[in-house]
């Protein structure tokens, strides 16, 4: 699923597949304990770039854009390969009808680019600003019940709904809120929000409480469920290719996951 999300990003961004330096996979749920989902992709792709796998689960796709743009900022890399991918079928108890409802499959991905800013010409484009977070005090309330070094076992998912959907809630709404301060933006300049695809609750209360628009927040649950680190590369493919979401368009993504980790970002889509 990664690699084919990967060889849209790519033909989407008109770019050539050896520019590809960086490759990082935002998954919980990789082919095999080790190497990386990233390496792998790498090797189909056949390009010669840094590939490695990050892990905070739901929020897996927002941690992956702010580790990439700290790379590309610091380092030599200028095409950086995202890539949101889980199977979270392989992950549920088909008995435990509180969480097997809920997760599916997926991949996304979005090509990052660098550009001198020598005239200033890129200030209001791109990442504008990432934040993320994470409390391990919240550890027990999403997690699965197995891992290699403890029982050697994949495990499947438990979940303590009521408390995962009150702190979701809020560290969603103060995330995008801290992001909108830090990028020195208001509410009401995002055009769209594209929100992680947990659940339609979810997206209603934060909508509610951030006082956005309904019609400007972007919702594909009901098509394919939580896919966990892959839900807004999907959210967002399926906006553009509506053309709701278009060249310039002010979004905002926000997700939580397991740990409990979440962030979000104010993005300026597209190029000057």
């Amino acid at each position: 699923m990664g690699f084919n999300a990967a060889k849209r990003a790519i033909e989407n961004a008109k770019i050539f597949t050896k520019d590809i330096d960086l490759i990082i996979v935002a998954t919980t749920t990789p082919d095999n304990t080790f190497p990386s989902t990233a390496s792998l992709i790498q090797k189909k792709l056949g390009v010669n770039a840094v590939s490695f796998d990050i892990q905070a689960v739901c929020a897996g796709f927002v941690f992956a854009l702010s580790v990439a743009k700290s790379m590309m900022l610091d380092g030599i890399y200028n095409n950086c390969l995202v890539i949101g991918a889980d199977s979270m079928s392989k992950l549920l108890d088909w008995g435990d009808r509180s969480t097997s409802v809920l997760f599916g499959d997926g991949a996304g991905a979005v090509i990052l680019q660098k550009f001198s800013n020598f005239d200033n010409k890129y200030d209001d484009w791109g990442i504008l600003s990432s934040v993320i977070h994470s409390d391990g005090q919240f550890y027990d309330l999403l997690k699965t019940n197995g891992g290699v070094s403890s029982n050697q076992k994949t495990g499947s998912i438990e979940m303590v709904g009521k408390e995962v959907f009150k702190h979701a809630v809020d560290k969603l709404s103060s995330s995008l809120d801290e992001a909108l301060k830090i990028s020195n933006k208001k509410i009401s300049e995002i055009d769209w929000l594209v929100p992680h695809q947990a659940n339609q609750r979810i997206i209603l209360a934060v909508a509610d409480k951030m006082k956005i628009d309904i019609n400007k927040v972007i919702s594909t649950v009901k098509d394919h469920g939580n896919t966990s680190a892959a839900s807004i590369p999907l959210a967002l493919d399926k906006a553009m290719l509506s053309n709701k979401i278009l060249k310039g368009n002010l979004i905002g993504i926000h997700a939580i996951g397991g740990g409990l980790s979440w962030g979000a970002s104010i993005i300026r889509i597209g190029k000057p």
